[in-house]
């Protein structure tokens, strides 16, 4: 956004939506809660996640991936601890 206003950028009327908590918005906020009750559901959406930057060729490995460090690529397939906030979803 700071770059944007500093471009004078004509795609911030675009993006005006003056809501209650911001005057600009850049992606729809819709999110698509699906309750993970099952195993099967879970490791879906785990998947989803982890290959997604290969999908979109980001990557060539899930390793590679920029923010793999970050990510729960390295907790669930690499048994990485990056992050002391996570636990394992059987815990």
């Amino acid at each position: 956004m700071k770059h944007l206003r500093n471009k004078n950028a004509a795609i911030l009327t675009e993006l005006l939506v003056n809501a209650k908590d911001r005057k600009y918005q850049v992606w729809e906020r819709n999110s698509l809660s699906i309750s993970i009750l099952k195993p099967k559901v879970f490791w879906q959406k785990i998947d989803y996640i982890h290959y997604n930057p290969l999908k979109y060729r980001l990557c060539n490995n899930q390793e590679d991936y920029k923010y793999s460090k970050y990510s729960s690529v390295r907790f669930y397939e690499m048994n990485g601890q990056d992050w002391d906030c996570l636990v394992h979803y059987k815990d």
